[in-house]
């Protein structure tokens, strides 16, 4: 897909009738240029558009809990209802190894990231099919949407955070020196997120199917990632084809970095950030190449 460039340009008048004055006239021609190639991403009209973006972030947030009866407490009731079903399901009856935490943390240090994830992935996917009214009304970059619902999620990380280190005292469970290494794996599960949305969303536009069928995908999804039991239960020859789900270094990481559950996995890391990238920038290629059709099928 090539993108467009405008610009105007002035020509002299060609009208007719008596001039009441020396002055010439002019008149303005709208000239459209094409880039050639497909530009993944257009930062200066992404810098341009940034109040846009603050906007529908603070839009969703505010949506979600100005509009709820609970509020803030959704960020802190599904983690922990999960976390509690699966300490009762896998960590106390199917007696799943922990690597010698106790299976709460174990379970809530994954599902911390998990969570995030899945929600995010699950509105940036309807981001576009939502906005449909927005789409036909006005221009802006399309790709604000699913990155907006990436980014408002990150508030309800930062508070299921805080129930995590509240649960860490708890249980006294002081973080490892790993722990410096948190920025880059909440990066990593960013990027994740921001990737599959992007792939996704532009696919749920054409077809619907794809929203519907998200529960399903997010619910096997979490089963093919660690976070009920450890990646040490997975085969060494596997190891590096399953990091190929970048989610399995985060969450391995977070184990590593907060509860010190083994060393740092840099293999699952490196695979999987390596693995996030190519998505994400397949995902743009995709996203602008079905750009030009959102307004008309949405």
């Amino acid at each position: 897909m090539s993108s467009t460039i405008e610009t105007t340009q002035k020509i002299p008048s060609t009208g007719s009738g008596d001039e009441t004055n020396d002055e010439e006239r002019f008149e303005y021609e709208l000239i459209i240029e094409r880039r050639k190639g497909l530009q993944l991403l257009d930062w200066k009209e992404l810098v341009a558009y940034r109040d846009l973006f603050r906007f529908l972030i603070w839009r969703q947030i505010k949506v979600r809990y100005a509009q709820s009866a609970i509020g803030i407490g959704w960020a802190i009731i599904q983690p922990v209802f999960s976390m509690v079903i699966f300490t009762i399901v896998f960590g106390r009856l199917a007696k799943v190894d922990s690597d010698g935490v106790p299976y709460a943390l174990f379970s809530f240090a994954a599902l911390v990231p998990w969570t995030y994830f899945s929600n995010a992935v699950n509105d940036g996917v309807a981001s576009l099919v939502s906005e449909a009214n927005m789409l036909r009304k006005i221009y802006f970059p399309r790709l604000l949407l699913p990155l907006s619902a990436v980014a408002a999620k990150l508030l309800d990380f930062a508070i299921a955070m805080l129930v995590l280190v509240a649960l860490m005292v708890a249980y006294r469970h002081p973080p490892g020196m790993g722990i410096v290494m948190l920025p880059l794996l909440v990066l990593l599960m960013s990027l994740s997120a921001a990737a599959i949305s992007i792939w996704l969303t532009a696919l749920a536009v054409q077809y619907r199917d794809v929203k519907h069928a998200m529960g399903f995908v997010i619910q096997i999804a979490m089963y093919a990632s660690p976070v009920v039991y450890p990646t040490s239960l997975v085969p060494a020859e596997y190891r590096l084809l399953y990091a190929l789900n970048p989610m399995v270094g985060v969450i391995e990481g977070f184990r590593s970095a907060l509860l010190g559950t083994q060393s740092m996995p840099w293999d699952l890391i490196a695979v999987g950030t390596v693995s996030a990238t190519l998505m994400f920038i397949s995902g743009l290629a995709f996203f602008r190449s079905k750009e030009k059709i959102f307004a008309d099928v949405a």
